[in-house]
């Protein structure tokens, strides 16, 4: 049953050498590994500008369009309804204020975001915070005072604060650390 064959040759001889099959292409190309498990900082839109790395601006930067920043910029960023995402790379040594915020890198200066606040968890932001809403991931940096805004409530009201209102402002404005 199991014993060799006595025929002398055990495997046939082909009269072509044996190629080994071409590997194969695949119809997709399988997503990157090397991203992190978060939500992606940069969506991908049409209208977003892009500081890249190597760039440094100084001044007043407008406009209409989102804009993600890689580079360093000094001086105020005004983009009303629109997304800043300072990126991982991103120097940022200004005042911000747009429909929303999120902080990968460094930012010194104040933000004023009609919607939110998102600090990720490499991010670190120095100065004072006003938005409807603020998110602080595990590992962020942050040093400054939040002012949580109501939907509709643009501006704060001339009347003056009791004590205990103003006690509880003065309690928010302390140093928080993640």
């Amino acid at each position: 049953m199991w014993k060799p064959n006595q025929t002398g040759n055990s495997s046939p001889t082909p009269s072509e050498p044996v190629r080994p099959a071409a590997p194969a292409t695949p119809s997709f190309e399988p997503p990157s590994t090397t991203r992190s498990a978060a939500p992606a900082a940069q969506p991908a839109s049409a209208d977003q500008a892009t500081i890249g790395k190597s760039l440094i601006i100084k001044g007043e930067v407008t406009g209409s369009e989102s804009l993600y920043i890689d580079g360093k910029v000094e001086g105020s960023i005004n983009l009303p309804g629109n997304r800043v995402t300072v990126g991982r790379n991103g120097q940022v040594t200004a005042n911000i204020s747009a429909r929303e915020i999120v902080v990968l890198g460094k930012v010194r200066g104040n933000v004023n975001a009609s919607d939110r606040v998102d600090i990720r968890s490499e991010g670190s932001l120095s100065g004072d915070v006003v938005a409807q809403r603020i998110s602080i991931e595990d590992g962020a940096f942050f040093k400054g005072g939040i002012d949580i805004r109501k939907p509709g409530n643009e501006k704060s009201s001339d009347a003056k604060p009791n004590s205990v209102a103003a006690a509880q402002q003065e309690k928010e404005k302390a140093t928080v650390t993640v």
